[in-house]
Order: C-alpha cells, then structure tokens, then sequence
C-alpha cells in the first residue's frame, strides 16, 4: 500500500452558506469521479437542493449520463474558459428537477494548450462561476483525470474538494501527487479550498482488498473519510448509457441507495436539513 503524506488539514467541513462549490477530483481515472458527480448532484436535487454540475473532462462523461449533447449547447466548458460565453447562457436543464449541467465536449481537450498564454490562466473558471447570477446551493464540478491547467482552474474555482478513491489495487497510486497540488493551489491560489471528503468508491465487501484499502484511508484521512461507501454495482454501470442518474434509472438499487446516504451525509456535514 502506498504511504501517505500527513501535511495536508483534512477536517471535515461544517457550514451553510448559500452556495457551495465541489471539484469532483482525483488525477487517477476509472475511479468514479463522474458517476459520483452525477449521482451526488441527482441526490441532493432529491433532497431539495439545486444543483448544477459543471463537466469540466473533455470526456464528458458527466455530460453524456445525464443525456445531453455537448456540442447541441449554446455555451460548454471550453467556451467558459476562452472566455466565448457566460455560464448563465450554458446551463442545461437535465431529465431530473432540479439538477443542471453545464456541459462539456472533447474540445474541451484543446483548452489545456490554448490557455497555456492566457493571463490569469489558473482563475478563468473561478470568474466564470463568480460572475454566474443563477441560484444554485451546490456546484459540482467534474474534474478530469490529470493535474493540468483544467483541474487547476477546478480547483481554484472551488470551495471544497471531493475524492473518490477506488476501493483496488493501485487505488492510492498518484495521490500523494494530488495533495501536493492541493497544498500548493492553497498557498498560491486559493487559500478557502479545503478536503471536504473522501468516499470510497467500487466496493466489493468480498474482497480483503477492498478491505485493507478502506482501512488504510480511513486511518490517514480519519473523520474526513465518509462512512457510506459506494459498491460496485451492474445498475451503476448501466445507467450511463441511458442518459440517467441511477435515482431516476433504478431508484431502488442498492447504487442509488448509496448515493442517498452519501447526499444526507453532505447535507449533514454542511449544516443542512435531512
């Protein structure tokens, strides 16, 4: 298992202010980060909050599992961060009350050399989101799965951060390299960005494996470490490939089941009715 620094405060966080902003993060992919932006943002939408998820992964993976075209919009992500567009105009309504999108497409992919000889090049999308005049009580946004000008622009724009953290082997690879870039966006960039948590994800309460790198995080992260866990489930992987998050998919699934319990944890640990 891979030993992890200790540097970092991950307190949980305890709060209510109106609205809040989330990078879904972790530089390693596969781990979950858009099925738990997605489903998260479905959740707490249940529950009463209004959400937008913003897709900032050139994969758009968010963007196609809630069923819209990111090339059928007036405004996506990489018009917000070469600045072709207000946020306002690219928010997209999705199949769920209350939860939107701003969508993304694989163009998305050429942003990350273009903004290279941008001024301000880190703080594009956190003026982009301040300047946004729609309401909303939570942003998710959908990082991608590298450290690069686009997740630091995330990060920056964020209040909090939100790590998945696959229940495998190899899971913990890299994320040293993650807190490192997180105490460094703190000290330079954005000094309110803090770990609001880390949920486990693609577990399969079989294996020792799963197991022993649950235990592992919870040791380093203590607290900050939620304690719903999100199984490895047939109807999780599904519901993407229908355009829905799995509460309007298969509200009864166990994978729906989790994502409620870790909505209720949210709401609890930011001060918020259940």
């Amino acid at each position: 298992m891979t030993h992890l620094p200790g540097y970092l405060s991950c307190a949980p966080v305890s709060k209510s202010s109106n609205r809040v902003v989330v990078a879904v993060a972790n530089q390693k992919g596969g781990v979950g980060k858009s099925t738990t932006a997605i489903n998260l943002g479905a959740a707490l939408a249940g529950m009463g909050e209004r959400v937008l998820i913003i897709d900032a992964d050139p994969q758009s993976n968010a963007t196609s599992g809630l069923g819209v075209n990111g090339h059928g919009v007036a405004v996506n992500t990489y018009d917000l961060l070469l600045g072709q567009g207000a946020i306002d105009d690219g928010i997209e309504p999705t199949s769920v009350k209350d939860l939107f999108l701003v969508a993304s497409s694989i163009d998305l992919a050429a942003a990350e050399i273009e903004l290279v000889a941008r001024m301000s090049r880190e703080q594009l999308l956190s003026e982009a989101v301040g300047a946004m005049e729609t309401d909303f009580d939570a942003v998710l946004i959908d990082c991608p799965p590298s450290l690069g000008l686009i997740t630091v622009n995330s990060l920056t724009a964020a209040d909090e951060i939100l790590i998945p953290i696959q229940t495998e082997y190899y899971a913990l690879e890299g994320l040293t390299q993650l807190l490192r870039s997180i105490e460094a966006i703190q000290m330079h960039l954005n000094p309110r960005l803090q770990i609001e948590g880390v949920v486990l994800t693609m577990y399969d309460k079989r294996t020792t494996l799963a197991k022993e790198v649950s235990a592992q995080v919870s040791e380093h992260f203590g607290d900050t470490t939620y304690r719903t866990v999100i199984p490895r489930t047939v109807r999780l992987a599904e519901a993407p490939s229908y355009g829905e998050p799995i509460e309007a998919f298969d509200p009864a699934s166990t994978g729906a089941v989790a994502y409620r319990s870790l909505a209720t944890e949210w709401r609890k640990r930011h001060g918020r009715s259940t």
